[in-house]
């Protein structure tokens, strides 16, 4: 797997949203809690990603659009580590629950703990 984050991995189906959180699990790494769904697409691959901060803790659009690249970012870094050896399709969606602006480096170390848990908790 690569560490691009092309178009055809973005979540974008809002009926596939809805179902991801009316019947999706979920893990959390405070600040980041990640919803995923097990699922099938039509093209090949392995995991569609979206993300999501809230209106309500962060009330200017530029704040949350930083937030949102930084997540981004993160899971572009770390998707290959972590997703090359699964075989199965999954809907993600990671929102980001916390309530002061984050930095790089802070959102990639807790995604590698969200990810770990997540592993952890399909391989059982």
């Amino acid at each position: 797997m690569s560490t691009s984050y092309p178009k055809k991995e973005k979540l974008k189906s809002k009926k596939l949203i809805e179902q991801l959180f009316e019947e999706g699990q979920s893990v959390s790494a405070f600040p980041l809690r990640l919803v995923y769904l097990q699922t099938t697409f039509d093209d090949q691959v392995i995991a569609k990603t979206g993300v999501s901060v809230s209106k309500r803790n962060f009330k200017t659009a530029v704040d949350r659009n930083r937030i949102k690249r930084l997540l981004r970012e993160a899971y572009r870094l770390n998707k290959a580590v972590y997703f090359n050896n699964i075989t199965t399709q999954y809907a993600f969606m990671i929102l980001y629950i916390g309530k002061d602006k984050p930095s790089l480096t802070q959102v990639e170390s807790k995604m590698k703990h969200l990810f770990e848990k997540f592993s952890s908790k399909i391989s059982k």
